[in-house]
């Protein structure tokens, strides 16, 4: 199991989110943002923003998601 913070993933905070895979990861991360969208939290919603810049263009996101994995991959177990 690897552990990630929010922040780590494109986040706005120091929530730790732990996992055996990226994948599992990426979707803890993904609820976590939206139980912080419909809170309506201004940080996260600027994290969200900025997301959404970078999705305007598949490359760039793939990307960033590549860079993601291969950091979770390179993390040590906890």
């Amino acid at each position: 199991m690897k552990t990630m913070t929010c922040k780590q993933l494109g986040g706005a905070c120091d929530k730790l989110f732990s996992a055996d895979s990226f994948d599992e990861i990426s979707e803890m991360s993904k609820k976590h943002g939206m139980e912080m969208f419909q809170k309506g939290d201004d940080s996260h919603l600027k994290a969200m923003n900025e997301m959404q810049n970078l999705m305007k263009s598949p490359d760039d996101m793939k990307t960033w998601f590549e860079n993601k994995r291969e950091e979770f991959n390179s993390l040590s177990e906890n």
